[in-house]
């Protein structure tokens, strides 16, 4: 019983975290002192945070990304585009 409160637990807490360079995301990381950012961090927030209207979700990075051959795509890509353009 304790195993399953404690990897429910887990996963709500994953589940609640902000995609990396989503807007809220980029909110965040604006606030966290840039000492405690990893390498990942400051490559994702120079590519998505820096330019408005292209946060991962945005309606520019959906016009952007459908402009990219679909061959071109990543796995997280595909699954981002879906969550936040298709519907």
């Amino acid at each position: 019983m304790k195993r399953l409160l404690i990897a429910g637990s887990i996963l709500l807490l994953v589940a609640c975290s902000a995609e990396p360079g989503s807007e809220k995301w980029c909110a965040a990381k604006k606030e966290q002192p840039k000492s405690e950012w990893t390498a990942s961090d400051a490559g994702t927030y120079t590519k998505n945070c820096l330019i408005d209207g292209t946060e991962v979700g945005s309606e520019r990075w959906c016009e952007d990304l459908a402009g990219t051959p679909k061959g071109d795509w990543t796995a997280s890509e595909t699954k981002t585009y879906a969550q936040h353009c298709v519907m």
